[in-house]
């Protein structure tokens, strides 16, 4: 029997919790994470293809880089 493998994330980029604060412009948003930082945090492309709107509240999943704890992305809207 075959193992079943699990998708390994060759980014190395970490995957936070959040909660949408504020709209920027630029479709950009400020957010804070689950653990009380507050970061810097854009669409990602396939959201902006779909038109996925964001509004303040909302909870989202980021990823983020472990080179810059400042900025992320958002790809994924609960």
């Amino acid at each position: 029997m075959e193992e079943k493998k699990e998708k390994n994330n060759t980014k190395n980029f970490l995957e936070i919790d959040g909660t949408v604060i504020e709209a920027l412009p630029g479709a950009k948003f400020k957010i804070e994470l689950d653990n009380g930082h507050e970061i810097l945090a854009y669409l990602k492309g396939k959201m902006r293809m779909f038109k996925i709107k964001l509004l303040p509240g909302d909870k989202v999943k980021i990823e983020m880089t472990p080179y810059d704890m400042n900025h992320g992305r958002i790809t994924y809207r609960y």
